[in-house]
């Protein structure tokens, strides 16, 4: 992790124009000018109360306050050099504005000044976005993690005259959630849980927890869904409880899993109301991970970019959230083929931006996707090495039913002895979860409209009223059995 290096490469590639969005300004105050020092280049840095100042110099240039004047000064200065202007998204909707820096840009043969925009958030005009760069900080890996928290121990220690406590579980866990968060957010979560009772331990990891996700909602891009559920919840499902118990170790890096490489994401296939977002769920309640659902129909937007952008926005906060389970639902209704062409193109763009997000990304984030229609969805997305493995959720056999049957009935604080399992399981055959949840539903009403307990008779009357969806929609649902047969593993 070489920021100044990595910059210094942006500056001297020559573009007039850079963007960078972070809210640690002095850290990145810092890199600029190292990386101006490493190229000899003078440094400059703008701000509405201080006005243009060389950066080693305390003086300033008289009447720059406003961005307009500073703009005109550096356009009509010769000195060669990077300007930092800090906070001047606000000034954007300004034509002048805007005018001034395509100038400065365009003149960049004649005169080498790069403008370096700083803000927490910022989208120049789009008439400037060919002559710019984006750059980001490298958010800190696990080892920068642990160096940070011997760090902070060691300063509580020197004003404290006492070593800090430290539970390893709680510290492994830790060092896992403030990956990939900024190095400056990172320091306070670690200090004010030094500073709280001398202690690191798992108060600590879940306000951390608290943190990223109050963050992540803040930017309205992803949901934090807080109803993860488990396994427990789940009728049926054995290979895919399997798999996934297989695989919890590596994913969150235990000791004793280096060399196995850690699982992606999986790609839920099956009939509607099978359990597939009950099971996506379960995934982050099982692996005790924060679940963020990503719905298309919030990233889609009317101007030309911006719905790619949103997506980018929203893989980004995912991996501000890592390690986490990032479950998009009904993913065909996003990624659906488009051979007309007829959103203009968004469709293809969203899948490339996905496609390269989920080849390159380097983050813990697990990726769950479930889909009802398989023959909407682009090939790109379904060959192999996409996902570490399709499931198909299929209707649930006699026992799976009988499983259900239990769950829903105990979660309603009703005793599964008292009712006939085996003839109910009999009874819905064909039925999918959400359907046999439904008719238990329904039978409570009747049971409650009568005074009266409910019992096996109330639940069979309900099931006889029921057409399922494998009745309604039989040769959908075939269809889409006999495509998974041969294609996907049964979960």
């Amino acid at each position: 992790m070489n920021d100044s290096k990595d910059l210094s490469i942006i500056l001297e590639s020559r573009f007039p124009l850079v963007t960078i969005e972070t809210t640690e300004e002095a850290r990145m105050l810092g890199v600029i000018e190292k990386s101006a020092n490493l190229l000899g280049w003078a440094s400059f840095s703008w701000s509405v109360v201080d006005g243009l100042r060389r950066t080693t110099r305390t003086d300033r240039v008289a009447g720059t306050q406003n961005l307009v004047d500073a703009l005109r000064h550096i356009d009509k200065t010769p000195q060669n050099g990077v300007y930092t202007l800090l906070d001047a998204h606000p000034y954007m909707e300004d034509p002048g504005n805007v005018r001034l820096i395509r100038e400065i840009a365009q003149g960049y043969a004649q005169c080498a000044r790069t403008l370096v925009f700083v803000s927490p958030q910022l989208e120049l005009p789009p008439e400037l976005h060919h002559l710019t760069a984006r750059f980001e900080f490298a958010l800190p890996d696990a080892a920068r993690i642990r160096q940070i928290v011997r760090e902070e121990a060691q300063l509580w220690e020197s004003r404290n005259g006492a070593k800090p406590k430290g539970d390893p579980a709680a510290i492994a866990l830790l060092t896992q959630h403030l990956t990939g968060i900024p190095v400056e957010d990172a320091r306070r979560l670690i200090r004010q849980g030094l500073e709280e009772d001398g202690a690191l331990n798992m108060a600590d990891v879940d306000r951390i927890v608290q943190f990223k996700s109050e963050s992540l909602s803040a930017a309205g891009v992803l949901d934090v869904e807080l109803d993860t559920g488990s396994f427990g919840q789940v009728g049926g499902l054995p290979n895919l409880k399997r798999w996934l118990n297989l695989r919890r170790a590596v994913f969150a890096g235990e000791q004793g899993t280096e060399g196995l490489p850690p699982p992606r994401g999986i790609l839920l296939l099956g009939v509607q109301g099978s359990g597939k977002s009950l099971a996506a769920k379960s995934v982050a309640g099982a692996w005790k991970l924060p679940l963020l659902r990503l719905d298309f129909a919030t990233l889609y937007n009317k101007f030309t970019g911006e719905t790619e952008r949103n997506l980018r926005e929203a893989l980004k906060g995912a991996a501000r959230m890592s390690p986490c389970v990032l479950w998009i639902d009904e993913i065909e209704k996003g990624l659906a083929s488009d051979e007309s062409g007829g959103d203009g193109g968004v469709s293809k763009r969203i899948l490339g931006t996905l496609l390269t997000w989920m080849s390159e990304r380097k983050e813990p984030v697990f990726l769950v996707a479930t889909a009802n229609d398989i023959s909407r969805l682009p090939p790109e997305l379904l060959r192999k090495g996409r996902f570490d493995e399709i499931f198909f959720v299929d209707l649930p056999d006699a026992t799976t039913r009988s499983d259900i049957l239990c769950i829903h009935l105990k979660r309603r604080k009703l005793d599964p002895v008292d009712f006939d399992l085996s003839g109910l399981s009999a009874a819905t055959e064909g039925f999918s979860g959400a359907e046999i949840e439904q008719a238990i539903v329904a039978s409570m009403y009747e049971a409650h409209a009568h005074k009266v307990p409910l019992s096996t008779r109330h639940l069979l009357d309900e099931i006889g009223r029921t057409r399922p969806l494998s009745v309604m929609m039989a040769e959908k649902v075939e269809d889409l059995r006999a495509w998974a047969r041969e294609r996907c593993v049964p979960a």
